[in-house]
């Protein structure tokens, strides 16, 4: 019942955008919806973590950690419900009730992919209208710091591309950490090179969806961050639309810059048959952050259909 009830809201789902583009008179192309269920590149090791800091907080274990994608795919990982524990030297274990361990919050589909081989400590929480800054740590109250502790982070991840149509497949682990071990010397945002993973320049022409290519045109900074020019180039027939939402930014601080929006949200301009269309994207970030690369998710191949690309600003 469940599978054909689901088949039932797809073909639903697809009439009523058939009807609405009859209505409207649209004449852009829009690619037949694909809602088969894409096979992830899943690792056998997931997600790795290490810990960079150690302290009391108010009668608690603080532990500041950073996370690396070791899943040799793009991904987003999160701890949402999961259950955090600390265990002390005599094997005595303690739950941890507050714990941000992740890319950002995602639910099915949602939330930021990070590049494979890239390592972050921090993003973006909050809402759209009132974003702060949110670093990762886990704290574990009546738990006092001390030699022999061994902290377990259960985790969430999904991997490659984003469809909206299509449910990812969700994958569950754990992060071991020995809080003996402190990394105070870490690099961000590239962990490790990941052979197979393009790192684009700031002048890459990025294939998109209808045959159509993204260009990062112009970087520009801000009292408050940074802007971003984009131009499409469309070389068929028929009008279409490159959606690329807001692509948020991470820097050698190692934090996320961007407020979570489902890529397929967000507007774009119809790119014309035979020319081009141009638009412009913010992420808020601090002034004095630099070293950034672009998480760059382009509609490809598909209506709703994101595959990310990590565009190198390094110098900017």
């Amino acid at each position: 019942m469940k599978g054909n009830s689901g088949m039932s809201a797809r073909k639903t789902l697809a009439a009523v955008i058939a009807l609405g583009l009859a209505v409207t008179g649209c004449d852009y192309i829009v690619p037949p919806i694909d809602f088969s269920t894409a096979t992830p590149v899943l690792s056998s090791q997931g997600w790795s973590g290490f810990v960079t800091n150690v302290a009391d907080a108010n009668g608690a274990l603080h532990v500041d950690l950073s996370i690396k994608n070791d899943t040799n795919d793009w991904s987003a990982m999160d701890v949402g419900s999961s259950v955090a524990k600390v265990t002390d030297a005599a094997g005595k274990t303690s739950s941890c009730a507050t714990v941000f361990v992740g890319t950002s919050t995602f639910v099915n589909n949602g939330g930021w992919f990070l590049a494979p081989g890239f390592q972050m400590k921090g993003y973006t929480g909050g809402s759209v209208a009132k974003p702060t800054k949110q670093m990762l740590y886990v704290e574990c109250a009546g738990v006092a710091k001390a030699a022999g502790e061994k902290l377990a982070v259960d985790y969430a991840y999904i991997t490659g591309a984003f469809n909206y149509y299509t449910a990812s497949q969700v994958s569950h682990k754990t992060l071991e950490l020995d809080l003996d071990k402190v990394v105070s010397d870490a690099k961000y945002p590239v962990g490790d090179k990941v052979a197979g993973l393009k790192i684009e320049t700031s002048s890459s022409v990025i294939p998109a969806i209808n045959d159509c290519t993204v260009q990062l045109t112009g970087v520009k900074r801000t009292d408050t961050g940074f802007e971003f020019s984009w131009e499409s180039t469309n070389p068929g027939k028929d009008p279409a639309y490159v959606h690329i939402g807001q692509p948020p930014v991470l820097g050698a601080d190692g934090v996320l810059y961007g407020a979570y929006v489902s890529p397929h949200l967000s507007n774009a301009p119809i790119t014309p048959n035979g020319g081009k269309a141009t638009w412009t994207t913010t992420a808020s970030v601090p002034t004095d952050v630099s070293g950034f690369y672009i998480l760059l998710p382009v509609e490809t191949k598909q209506q709703k259909y994101f595959v990310d690309h990590v565009v190198d600003i390094t110098d900017k």
